[in-house]
């Protein structure tokens, strides 16, 4: 009987244990998945960039399978592709799929910014506000790779506000290919998306202006769509120098 119970009491210890674990695990995942994804929204790891997992897996101090999830993950959200027999890629849209983006935020941000406007309150607008602000510093300062991460979360934040979770996804995946776009088509962070086009932006949704601030955006949209050039350019990356502490 004692040996019994003995056997009960491990048995239940071990499934503490594995309880305990799971969200070290969790943790662990989503930390890999958020550097590679800054990496990719600064421009550390340009689209075309090969992913490899076994190197990955050695920066990371993890295993292949990890990073497998990990890419996946990015895969599903279109930030990373997966190639059969080739491996995993940072994405790199075509001048086609470029458009297609476009017009995906042109039917999207128009309707985040109604449902930001009918459901916004002091805290809301103030964390737009606080957001705009560092990415008016991250210029002052002239960090390009801030300023390119910020003015994509810019509307990610947006739509996170906006209380819809559909939209807030989309938008963050969308926000994501326009920042690859971007690199890609060698478009000026200073023309393509500018910081006085998000304080107008904020300032017509804090007046509760929905037809301007619905207008604005779109011109928003426009400007970054036009400043970008077809010319590609290809480089090699060094992964473990991307993401050395």
């Amino acid at each position: 009987m004692l040996a019994t119970l003995d056997a009960v009491t491990a048995i239940k210890r071990a499934r503490k244990s594995v309880s305990a674990a799971r969200p070290e695990r969790e943790n662990t995942h989503d930390e890999i998945y958020e550097r590679i994804y800054n990496a990719i929204l600064e421009h550390r790891l340009p689209p075309g960039t090969k992913l490899v997992e076994e190197r990955l897996a050695e920066i990371f101090g993890t295993s292949r399978a990890r990073i497998r999830e990990v890419l996946a993950r990015l895969a599903h959200e279109q930030i990373v592709e997966l190639f059969p027999q080739r491996g995993a890629y940072v994405a790199k849209p075509s001048a086609e799929q470029a458009r297609d983006v476009f017009e995906a935020r042109r039917l999207i941000e128009p309707a985040v910014v109604r449902r930001l406007i009918e459901t916004l309150t002091p805290e809301k607008l103030t964390r737009l506000r606080q957001h705009q602000e560092l990415e008016l510093d991250a210029r002052r300062r002239d960090d390009k790779r801030a300023v390119i991460r910020l003015s994509g979360e810019f509307h990610s934040v947006a739509a996170e506000l906006a209380g819809n979770s559909a939209l807030a996804r989309n938008m963050r995946e969308l926000s994501v290919l326009t920042c690859l776009m971007i690199f890609l088509y060698d478009a000026p962070t200073a023309t393509s998306c500018r910081a006085d086009e998000h304080s107008q932006i904020i300032e017509a949704i804090g007046k509760r202006d929905a037809a301007r601030a619905e207008r604005l955006m779109l011109q928003h949209l426009d400007h970054i769509e036009s400043s970008m050039k077809l010319d590609i350019s290809t480089e090699t990356v060094d992964l473990e120098a991307v993401f050395k502490k």
